[in-house]
């Protein structure tokens, strides 16, 4: 089983998701951008709000692959102590990085969010979205910047991902949904006839679009 696209990944997801429709308190959060038109579906099927969670990952200097920790929407940063200590990096270095990376997450908030302010999560049953994972790094920091606003609930769902990831990413969630995880598992993309590279311009239209419904 493979996706024509996202969006049709993003029914595939929402049939699993059933017991969250319209359910008062369910927020669905897209990780930009491949994760958008996937969560756009997921809310349209729940009739839930959608918006986006923006993570960026804190790279290693001259191992930027590797991450140090990571900043997430809402003010979170998360470090992680053990790469920090290994590389004998600097709380500067931290500093210097954090700030480059916060820059670049305040300009995609700007982007996708206008001058709306961040969505509640206190309470919430929320729905983090994304197009797939590969080593789930980035879902990982999602969860843990989420966690720390203190949700009811919450739900990781994705189209597809290795069976292992999605084992591990169970660690740290309440509900994991993987629609396939297939084997060998080579890349996010190889799950798809259609993984062409979401834009801005799409995002920013998927999220004005989604406030109307």
């Amino acid at each position: 089983m493979y996706f024509q696209n996202r969006a049709e990944a993003g029914q595939v997801l929402a049939r699993r998701l059933q017991q969250y429709k319209n359910q008062p308190d369910t927020l669905v959060l897209g990780l930009p951008r491949g994760g958008v038109p996937v969560a756009y579906e997921v809310a349209r099927e729940l009739n839930a709000p959608l918006d986006v969670f923006i993570v960026r990952k804190l790279g290693v200097p001259g191992h930027e692959e590797l991450g140090m920790g990571a900043i997430a929407t809402g003010g979170v940063r998360i470090l992680h102590e053990g790469i920090i200590r290994e590389f004998g990096i600097s709380q500067e270095l931290i500093d210097s990085v954090s700030e480059r990376e916060q820059a670049e997450l305040d300009r995609r908030n700007r982007l996708y969010r206008g001058d709306r302010p961040a969505p509640a999560i206190k309470d919430r049953t929320v729905v983090i979205v994304d197009d797939g994972l590969a080593t789930g790094s980035t879902m990982k920091a999602a969860i843990q910047a989420v966690r720390q606003q203190a949700p009811r609930r919450l739900i990781v769902a994705v189209p597809t991902a290795p069976a292992e990831t999605c084992e591990q990413v169970k660690e740290s969630a309440d509900e994991v949904v993987c629609a396939i995880t297939p084997d060998p598992f080579l890349a996010v993309g190889g799950s798809y006839a259609d993984f062409s590279q979401t834009t801005d311009e799409e995002v920013r239209d998927l999220i004005a679009s989604a406030a109307k419904m």
